[in-house]
Parts: C-alpha cells; structure tokens; sequence
C-alpha cells in the first residue's frame, strides 16, 4: 500500500506511524543462541548482526521502535549542524522493475540542536544507536566541512554509541573530495584529534568512516591505508549509493541523478567490501551495506569481510518482515565454521 504514495509521502507515513505505537504491536523477533557478537575494534556489543542504515531515521525519531522491531543496531542521521532542506523535490525515484532507490535529498535534516535534543532522551536502550554526521552544503563549499564534523562529534558524543562520518554522499556536491587522499589524511588528523579529546574527558565512543562503492582499486588502498594511520577510527562503512548506472536497469526512472541504492548495488557494494577487507584485515571493523535484502545478501557480506550489515531501501520492497527474516536466519562466520 505504502508503494501507491509517492516515496517521501509514505517514508514520512511510516515515521509517524512508528512514533505512535507500530513497533509495540509488532511480534518479538527470536535470534539463534549465537547471534549475538561484540565487534572487536569498536566494542560494539551487537544483539544480532543486523542494522538499520542511515537515512531511515534522520532526525532520530524512532530509533527506539526500530530496535524493538528486531534489529541488532540502528543508526540515525544524516545530521548536519545546521538544519537544510536538501535538494528540491521530486529527489526520490522508485526503480519498481529493479528494486532499487535513486536519490538525490542531500541531507534534508531538523539539525544538530533538534537531533541532540531526541537522541539525549532516551535512557533504556536495547541496543547501540550510531550517529552518522554529514557536513551542510554551504560548508563543504567554502571549504568549511571538517569544522562541521567536528561540531557534530563535540555535540552529540555523549549520547552516541558510536559515529560514523559521512564523507560519501553523492547529493552534497564537493563532499566527496574529502575521499583524495591528501584532504583524507587531513580530515582524519583533524576529527582523530578531536575524538581522541572526547574519549579522554567524556567517554569512548568508536567512529567509523563511510566510504563510496564508486572507488577504483588504487584509491581504496590509500583510503584503507589513512584509515589504518588515523590517530582514532575504528573501523569502515562499506558503503553509500552508487552514482553508476548499472546497464540491466529496467525502470523508466533509472536516468535520474542522484545515488542508487537496493538491488543494483548489491554485487558492487560487496566487491569494494571484499576490496577494503583485503586491505585492512582484522585490524578495522567492517560494516557492509548495500543491497541487502535477503539472507543470502547477509551472508555474501559476511564472508568478504564484514563482520556486521545494514540495510535501508530493502525494507522499502520487502516491508518490515524483512527484518525478521534477516534476524532469525543462521548464518556462517568465521567464528561459526
């Protein structure tokens, strides 16, 4: 039914419904005995291995009702320190014959005083809630991101448990330059030394950095290689939308700007994966993201180095018995074998 309305019309609809009470009436998901795991570098005990990517709950709303509906982890955001509209509307396109997602929002959010105000009420929570923190588009075009990740980690440190920074969007134009290699190191240095600040006087807190599926095998060893130096990360995203267009794409809508996500993304998502994992062993924590909607998607993460999954725009063609699914499923991992 949610398919008839137009995708931020229903996306909005679902929000409002978990807010009131969906994930009350929603039966409790059992996980297999051994589902559990704790993420070696970033400590992140995880219920289960499945997480809700960034982008679902940008203004940490329901970030609670999304842990009771099952998953192992949720992160909130994109958030920006200031509050931005994004890119003009229509920015959602549905690919219905591909099950794929193309957007171009540019981190449309309430901003970093609405969010901080959400996420710092919540005191009874089932399982880790990460931040993903972006830059605002007037930042990144004075040259000015860096301080706004910063401003973010500052703020919402305390009430995290863990951040990820967003340099990997494609609807941010220039934010992306911040993957080559000399503003990497730098940005890295700048956000490490504030973090490593944070961790002395507030808490530890593990970041992650989110990297682009759109990466070529030299620059993915030099980003795995920063990441490796960074005085204070934990561990890799992998990864955000694509701005490729794979050739078998059927919808009429697959001309549209912006980034691609669901299923076009998996079989891409998952080589750079494998790629980062071959660079960074276990010596990062890999999230893999991309694609993943079903157990079969987990489980090809799973072994090309991940050690935990997101999904988002799965959910969009599969409903919430997706999660379900994703959860009560045995997986093989190392550990397992």
């Amino acid at each position: 039914m949610a398919r008839l309305l137009p995708p931020e019309t229903a996306h909005n609809l679902t929000i409002q419904a978990l807010k009131y009470g969906l994930a009350e009436v929603a039966s409790k998901i059992k996980c297999p005995s051994n589902a559990g795991v704790t993420l070696k570098n970033s400590k992140l005990k995880l219920a289960n291995r499945i997480g809700l990517a960034a982008g679902f709950d940008k203004n940490a709303d329901v970030f609670d009702a999304m842990l009771k509906l099952g998953f192992g982890f949720v992160e909130c955001g994109t958030v920006t320190p200031k509050p931005q509209a994004g890119n003009p509307s229509p920015r959602v396109f549905r690919l219905l014959e591909d099950e794929g997602v193309i957007n171009r929002l540019g981190f449309n959010n309430k901003g970093l005083d609405r969010f901080v105000s959400k996420i710092s009420a919540s005191n009874n929570r089932i399982g880790p809630v990460g931040v993903n923190l972006g830059a605002n588009k007037t930042s990144v075009e004075y040259g000015r991101a860096n301080e706004d990740y910063i401003t973010g980690m500052r703020a919402v440190w305390p009430y995290a448990d863990y951040i990820t920074l967003n340099i990997s969007s494609p609807n941010t134009p220039g934010l992306r330059n911040l993957q080559y290699i000399d503003e990497l190191r730098y940005f890295l240095d700048e956000v490490g030394t504030v973090a490593e600040s944070m961790c002395r006087y507030e808490k530890f807190c593990p970041v992650f950095l989110k990297v682009a599926p759109d990466l070529e095998e030299e620059p993915i060893s030099q980003i795995a290689k920063a990441s490796l130096e960074a005085p204070y990360l934990h561990g890799l995203i992998v990864s955000n939308t694509t701005v490729s267009r794979p050739e078998t794409l059927k919808s009429p809508n697959k001309a549209e700007y912006g980034g691609l996500s669901g299923k076009p993304l998996t079989n891409l998502s998952t080589k750079i994966l494998k790629l980062f994992a071959g660079e960074v062993g276990d010596r990062l924590d890999i999230i893999g993201v991309g694609g993943v909607s079903a157990t079969e998607d987990v489980q090809s993460k799973l072994e090309a180095g991940a050690q935990a999954v997101q999904l988002y725009t799965g959910l969009t063609y599969r409903g919430l018995n997706l999660i379900k699914e994703l959860v009560s499923f045995q997986y093989e991992t190392p550990s397992n074998k």
